[in-house]
């Protein structure tokens, strides 16, 4: 009688921790990122979204995407390179200034 009074309470907790992980993991934190890149993005005046950096560096270097590793690549970088996004879009303008030149 007297354990379960202990293991219930800490049952319940342990519930509730592990819920609410892994909202933060498979909800907030994505949204959280996403948010970050796009601030950043408005920072810096950048008028695409993730998605078109991506895909337009990825064709400047002669390599066709689909749209679901497109996706998968724009949440790998949000979540753990936020600052690729900045170094892609500067290949792009360097890329269009070098084509302007010839």
């Amino acid at each position: 009688m007297a354990i379960q009074i202990f293991i219930i309470p800490i049952v319940i907790v342990a519930i509730i921790g592990l819920s609410g992980y892994l909202v933060y993991r498979y909800a907030m934190f994505d949204f959280l990122c996403k948010r970050s890149v796009n601030q950043t993005l408005q920072k810096y005046n950048i008028k695409k979204t993730p998605a078109q950096i991506i895909k337009e560096y990825y064709q400047n270097k002669g390599e066709e995407l689909s749209h679901k590793e497109i996706q998968n690549i724009e949440k790998n970088y949000r979540q753990k390179e936020p600052e690729q996004f900045l170094s892609m879009y500067d290949a792009i303008r360097e890329n269009l200034k070098d084509k302007e030149k010839e």
